[in-house]
């Protein structure tokens, strides 16, 4: 006989009533009395357990006994019947169970709650909690909803190269990619002596964007995207930073500002009606552990108009509000996302675009306004987060673009073929990038990146 999912049972369980089914899964919680026992089983299909009920006169006792612990494994075989105690509900009366993997006593997730700090020191395990168990199929819900919004509308998915040669944000936060070890290092007369001998005889790192290489493929599929990982080398112990995420980059060609802020937004409203449509039971779940009002939040987001706002408006907004905030207030400067957060949440009360940041903040790669001191550059901010979303106008004018790299002292040599997308059919173009952990934040209420990810990276931390 095949396994049943739980899944399967607790939502159509009247199409297996009366029927003889086989389970397997790990024991959440045991009960047990002088005549009866239950066992809480989940087989990671469903946020909710499935009951088990056990006649204890008709098990080997000694057996019985080892499959009432939390922690292990067991395949049990019965009848599905109605719950006793929810007549809309579906349990399992057990015919026979067996133990399918034993659990010592010393399995760290014996208590119902624990916090998200202990279970980051139990990442193996963690996933086996109720947190992490609709965490992963909110995450895996959304990642397919994203792909399919982009399929729907069009746009070619391409797999961009996780190695690369250039720094994208020119920030000099990649992680080196090589095959030296430290005495290659100590023994090398100079830098290009050591790479002249490394693998791909020049630097190489792991890509913190893959915005580069998407925006060659739009110059001849007109609308692409990326999703994959990225990786910065930024020590920023902060909630909302991480070494290694994951990040949604479409980029299209012929599109300016306004028409890539209008994509972005319809793909938010999107993926969010999805959740709302397809994970019911886990925003229910998250909006009671986490963030009390999610789902309203969630929905006032799907049926409300973006607002935009410019930078400068911004800053003015910010000084009028006095000494509240731990940084300052000056136009030139970055937000942070304590002013981020207030513009969000107390000014506008729902999602902000603040365009035409102040071009000396931002990338090399972003259009040049008229005026000479911003860019057509935009930053989605979203209550309770912040910025989820950094997206702009990409530089067409060849000459513009080699004077903000050569401004910043980067290495033109290491972006010829980029450059040359400016001098053979260049168009307007524009992308953004969404990292998809920011988005999985907004939508759960959970507060640390570290808690929205299978393992998380951050500098110090390589758990395994």
């Amino acid at each position: 006989m095949d396994y049943v999912q739980v899944s399967e049972i607790l939502s159509d369980g009247k199409k297996f009533l009366g029927s003889q089914v086989k389970v397997a899964g790990w024991v959440r919680t045991a009960r047990d009395s002088k005549t009866m026992a239950f066992l809480a089983l989940n087989d990671g299909s469903s946020l909710k357990h499935l009951q088990i009920v056990v006649n204890k006169a008709e098990f080997d006792q000694a057996a019985l006994a080892a499959c009432l612990k939390n922690g292990v494994s067991v395949e049990a075989e019965g009848t599905v019947v109605v719950a006793m105690n929810d007549e809309n509900g579906f349990e399992l009366n057990a015919l026979s169970l067996a133990l399918l993997g034993d659990c010592p006593s010393d399995y760290p997730l014996q208590k119902k709650h624990h916090s998200l700090e202990f279970l980051r020191t139990v990442p193996h395990l963690r996933v086996r909690t109720n947190t992490f168990n609709a965490m992963l199929r909110v995450r895996s819900k959304l990642s397919f909803a994203l792909h399919r919004f982009f399929q729907e509308n069009g746009y070619t998915y391409i797999h961009t190269p996780i190695i690369t040669g250039s720094d994208c944000e020119g920030a000099g936060e990649i992680f080196r990619v090589t095959t030296k070890n430290y005495a290659d290092a100590k023994t090398a007369q100079d830098e290009a002596e050591y790479i002249a001998t490394d693998f791909f005889r020049r630097k190489a790192g792991l890509t913190v964007s893959g915005q580069l290489e998407g925006e060659v493929a739009a110059m001849a599929m007109g609308k692409i995207y990326t999703f994959g990982p990225t990786f910065r080398a930024e020590n920023s112990n902060t909630p909302r930073h991480a070494a290694e995420f994951w990040q949604i980059e479409p980029e299209v060609a012929f599109a300016k500002l306004p028409d890539i802020i209008k994509i972005a937004e319809s793909m938010i409203k999107y993926v969010i009606k999805a959740l709302l449509d397809e994970c019911p039971e886990e925003i229910a779940f998250f909006e009671k552990a986490f963030e009390n009002g999610l789902r309203e939040k969630l929905e006032k987001v799907v049926s409300s108009d973006f607002a935009v706002l410019d930078y400068t408006d911004a800053v003015e907004i910010l000084k009028k509000a006095g000494d509240r905030f731990s940084y300052p207030v000056e136009w030139g400067l970055d937000l942070q996302t304590e002013h981020e957060r207030y513009i969000t949440e107390e000014v506008m009360g729902k999602p902000v675009f603040v365009i035409n940041y102040p071009k000396k903040i931002k990338s090399f790669y972003m259009k040049q306004n008229d005026d000479g001191k911003t860019v057509a550059a935009t930053d989605l901010l979203v209550p309770g987060v912040g910025e989820i979303i950094g997206c702009s106008e990409r530089e067409s004018d060849l000459d513009k673009l080699m004077a903000a790299m050569t401004e910043r002292g980067m290495n033109l040599d290491d972006y010829k073929g980029y450059m040359e997308l400016r001098k053979y059919g260049t168009v307007p173009h524009s992308g953004f990038g969404l990292g998809l952990e920011r988005i999985l934040m907004y939508v759960t209420g959970i507060g640390n990146i570290r808690d929205v990810q299978l393992y998380s990276r951050t500098s110090g931390d390589l758990m395994a």
